[in-house]
């Protein structure tokens, strides 16, 4: 575990987004509350988050999703069997095909699509149009910081606001 010590001594490498860019927090909370006001359950997009942080190879991120899982009372067995959930049997149906959708969709596919037919009827077929929306916007939300995560660097651990020191 990082002590407060060990975090003081992190730097971002850039300053706060929000701070240059005021617009994108707003953007932000807009689709954070469209997400969370859905009717997929948020212990499924938290598990989706951890699984598109530990893809993209985000440190941030998957602090922060791990963060949210635990404090919304999420296992430490789950959280931690995420990583190998294909042979995991701590998830259900209908959260193996949303982590395999988040796969698919940040996972190149130089042989074509990333999201088969195949995948959206399995998707379609354990949630209706507007849950889709809701996972295909929360991957929307949490794709449009990845450069800022990987690029930026802000402290892991840290909320945002306070998660930028250059």
């Amino acid at each position: 575990m990082t002590t407060t010590t060990e975090q003081d001594d992190i730097r971002s490498r850039l300053p706060d987004l929000t701070e240059l860019f005021p617009e994108l927090a707003a953007l932000s909370g807009a689709l954070h509350k469209a997400v969370r006001d859905s009717s997929v359950p948020q212990s499924t997009l938290g598990l989706m988050l951890l699984r598109a942080a530990q893809v993209v190879g985000s440190t941030y991120h998957a602090v922060r999703a791990t963060d949210n899982l635990r404090k919304s009372g999420e296992t430490e067995r789950r959280i931690t069997a995420l990583a190998t959930w294909r042979d995991s049997p701590y998830f259900t149906d209908a959260e193996r095909v949303v982590l395999e959708l988040a796969e698919a969709v940040l996972t190149p596919n130089p042989a074509g699509e990333r999201v088969s037919d195949e995948l959206f009827a399995k998707v379609a077929s354990l949630y209706d149009d507007k849950d889709i929306w809701t996972l295909t916007v929360a991957l929307g939300h949490f794709s449009l910081f990845i450069p800022v995560a990987l690029v930026g660097k802000p402290i892991p651990g840290r909320p945002p606001g306070k998660n930028y020191k250059k």
